[in-house]
């Protein structure tokens, strides 16, 4: 299982870069490429799975412990930049300083039961990884609300399915 969740952290940071570069609508040849997020809002295409890829950090870091689940972080954000060359600074310091956050954050709370401490650590994870990845990437928080509306998307999915893990118990409270 944690080889498992470890891959797919690893694999929905590949996923994000991907389709910022390949997935919805580019308005600038430049920019990224955007998706709706409801409220008649857009986001760089990568936000469903950012907001996904918060959420298997928690499990990750519940399932192999806080010393290897941050030298996985490092591996994301390197990971990050191999891939989106484009983009390499802005996504790796992006998930850096947002895994590091989303890190802090559960360990901090997981005390309080899983799903609190997912949602409370994503509820600020997701801001900063919103503002850090815009700022750097376009010099612009033109799409910072989309960003944000995007990722909560993703957690609440992502809340859902640990609860539905939870109830086949695969994932342990």
């Amino acid at each position: 299982m944690t080889k498992t969740l470890a891959a797919a952290y690893l694999g929905s940071i590949i996923a994000a870069n991907w389709a910022i570069a390949h997935v919805g609508t580019q308005y600038d040849p430049h920019g990224p490429h955007v998706l709706p997020v409801g409220f008649g809002l857009e986001a760089p295409s990568g936000v469903y799975v950012v907001g996904l890829t918060l959420v298997l950090r928690d499990l990750v870091q519940r399932q192999i412990g806080k010393p290897a689940t941050f030298g996985i972080i490092v591996a994301g954000a390197a990971l990050s930049a191999v891939f989106s060359p484009a983009l390499a600074l802005a996504s790796g310091l992006a998930f850096l300083v947002s895994e590091s956050v989303d890190f802090a954050l559960f360990s901090l709370t997981e005390r309080f039961g899983l799903l609190r401490a997912v949602a409370a650590s994503n509820a600020v994870s997701l801001v900063v990884d919103s503002v850090v990845f815009l700022t750097i990437a376009f010099g612009s928080l033109a799409f910072v609300e989309g960003q944000i509306v995007g990722k909560v998307w993703a957690t609440l999915a992502g809340l859902v399915v640990l609860v539905a893990l939870r109830s086949r118990r695969v994932v342990t409270a």
